[in-house]
Parts: structure tokens; sequence; C-alpha cells
């Protein structure tokens, strides 16, 4: 059903675009084949790699197949709009002859537009500062500084090399403290252990805290944390950690993520997080998924940094993510006085590597005082 689902735009571009196109069959038969072998994509992937979620194929293939799968899916959507176009005209008895030329327009813009998604989703994030207000925060925490990395997924298309370049520009920032929620990688530890290596470069001065999120589980998230942890991501699953400065304080908690049940793990518990907290600290939380967020936010959450939606990936699109993740899908929202912020990530699942108006981010967040 999951593979049927992802082949449906290259079954409607075949029949409302190829078809009707003027070319020889045999080119049209080449052509429908073409698109629809971009429609299984991970489909491929399983039967060569053995996961849809960590495709171990040379890193270029990996970025045409998202391509050629963006492409369809533009151009879907284009021909779409132009024969909602043509059924109007034919309600109001006006009808449009759609020329052959507006057919092949609309194929280079749907290729255009998947060259520019899939540069955007798979380049080095740019940063984005992000402010935000804390109603008792301490006057030595006013202007603090986090890093929030998120959804890396480290794999064959966010390799080394990538890993590399996200962490000096990382490390240009000079934060006090970087926080990873989630998803840092897909993949055995045996297939990625050089690609994740480039992370042990990150550090802060008040440490660099990591948290699961659900694609660890896929994935031996045991070995994944203990690895992670000696590349000095100290994992922060249901538990806290005070920062001070002087007697002031600053409680950051992590959970693990809400599918650990459904994998044999301890699932999210806030108040163990939370046991022996300091009174009246300002509390930041990370937690993968931001659907907890209302139920979070009873328990004296004051910020909430989350990730696992990818921003929508696709401006629009967001509508898709919103209902599984109780309508938090990109950007900061109010949720009952605790701020939640859903970071559209570093990297992304490389089963769809394509970004329009959700791009990727290194997310600098200051810390400031509620006038």
């Amino acid at each position: 059903m999951f593979h049927l689902i992802f082949s449906i735009p290259s079954w409607y571009v075949i029949a409302r675009f190829l078809i009707p196109l003027s070319m020889p069959i045999a080119l049209k038969i080449l052509l429908s084949l073409l698109v629809l072998l971009a429609s299984q994509y991970l489909l491929v992937s399983r039967f060569t790699s053995g996961s849809i979620f960590a495709p171990e194929m040379p890193r270029m293939v990996i970025i045409l197949f998202n391509w050629a799968f963006s492409a369809v899916l533009f151009l879907a959507l284009t021909q779409l709009v132009i024969d909602v176009v043509a059924l109007i005209s034919l309600i109001i008895r006006h009808p449009l002859e759609i020329a052959p030329g507006i057919r092949y327009l609309a194929a280079l813009f749907a290729m255009g537009l998947a060259t520019y998604g899939v540069q955007q989703a798979t380049r080095v994030p740019a940063l984005k500062d992000v402010t935000l207000e804390v109603a008792n925060l301490p006057q030595a925490f006013e202007g603090y500084q986090l890093l929030q990395l998120t959804d890396l997924h480290i794999t064959r298309l966010f390799n080394a090399s990538w890993t590399a370049s996200m962490v000096k520009q990382a490390m240009s920032l000079n934060v006090d403290l970087i926080v990873i929620t989630g998803d840092v990688i897909d993949g055995t530890l045996e297939n990625r252990r050089n690609d994740v290596e480039p992370l042990r470069g990150l550090h802060a001065p008040d440490g660099v805290l990591a948290i699961t999120g659900n694609h660890e589980y896929f994935f031996e998230q045991q070995a994944w944390t203990e690895h992670l942890a000696s590349l000095g991501l100290d994992p922060l699953l249901n538990r806290h950690k005070v920062i001070a400065r002087g007697e002031a304080k600053l409680v950051i908690a992590g959970l693990t993520d809400a599918s650990a049940t459904a994998r044999g793990a301890d699932g999210p518990d806030l108040t163990q997080a939370l046991a022996g907290a300091p009174e009246n600290a300002p509390i930041v939380l990370l937690d993968h998924q931001p659907k907890n967020a209302r139920e979070n936010a009873t328990q004296g959450v004051d910020i909430q940094l989350s990730g696992h939606t990818h921003g929508g990936l696709i401006w629009g699109f967001d509508r898709l993510f919103a209902k599984p993740n109780n309508g938090f899908v990109s950007g900061r929202y109010d949720v009952d006085g605790m701020q939640l912020y859903v970071n559209n990530g570093t990297g992304l699942w490389p089963g769809m590597a394509v970004r329009v108006g959700r791009p990727s981010e290194l997310t600098r967040i200051t810390l400031t005082r509620k006038k």
C-alpha cells in the first residue's frame, strides 16, 4: 500500500501528460517505465539495502532518485492545475485548447523546481536565529544561546563530508549549549560509523545533549546511544541536567521518543525526567515529536524544542503533517503559556529529500526574559 500511494503521481503523469503527447508509442512506453521507476525509489531501496530508511546506494544515485520522484510529483501537480483550468473552461462554455508547448513548459518547470528542491534539501543549512521569551528567566541567563540540531538523518546522502561541513558551521557560532533533538542517524552502526565520526567535533561550554527520535529505534537504539555518547553526545533520556550561573539555575530535560515503547524500550516520562529538578528554575524540554506539547505544558515546562516534521517539506503540504502532530509542524507556537519551537530539521529522511519553502536550519535560540 505504501509503495502504491507513492506511485499515484506517476500514473497521473502517464495518463494526463505522456499519453496525450505526439510521439512514437515506443518512446511513450519507455518514458512511462522511467516515470514509474522514479516512484518506486523506496521499493528499490528495500531490495538493494534491506531498508527504506537507509538506502545504501551511492550518494549520486540517491540524489537522482529524489530528483526524479520530485520532478514527477511537481509535474503531476502542474498537470492537475492545467486540467482544472481546462475543466472550468468547459463548465463556463469557453473551452480552452491546451497547446503542446504548455505541456513541455510544465515539464521544464517541474524539473527545474525539483532541482531547486533537492539542492535545498541536501545543502548544509543556513543559520536561523530565534528568540524565545521566558517569564522567570534569571538575569544570569539573559541572552543564553542554544544551538538546536535535529533530524540530521546521517546516511549515504548526509554523509561524512556533509556532517563535517555542518559541524564546522555549527562550531563557528560559539553558543553556550548544543542540543540534538533526535533522528541523528539512519542505518546500522556498521554502515554509519565513518559518517557520524565528525560529530566528535561538536562541543560547547555547557555540553552537547541529545535525545532519541523515532528513527533511532529502527536501528539498534541502545548501541547507537552508547556510540554517540562516546563521540560526546550526552544522552538525556528521561532525565535532566542543571546548568548553573552562580545561584541561578536552568533545567534542560530530555525525553525518549514517543515510539520507544513499540520497540520494547522505555517510553517518554516527563515526571521521571524532572524528578529532583530545582524549583522555580526555567525548564527547557527536548522532545523529538511535538504532538505531546499540550500535555508537557501542564507540567511547568517553559520551552519545548522539537523536530520530526521536517517542516512539512513543501510549502502547502504542511497540512498533511498537521493532524498526526496535533497541528504543530513548523516554527514557534504558544501552547498554554509554553513556548514550542518545531525545527524544520538540519537534514531529513533521504526517502524524500526535497524542500520548497520549508528550508533546513541550524537554529540558534537566544533566551530572554519576558517583559
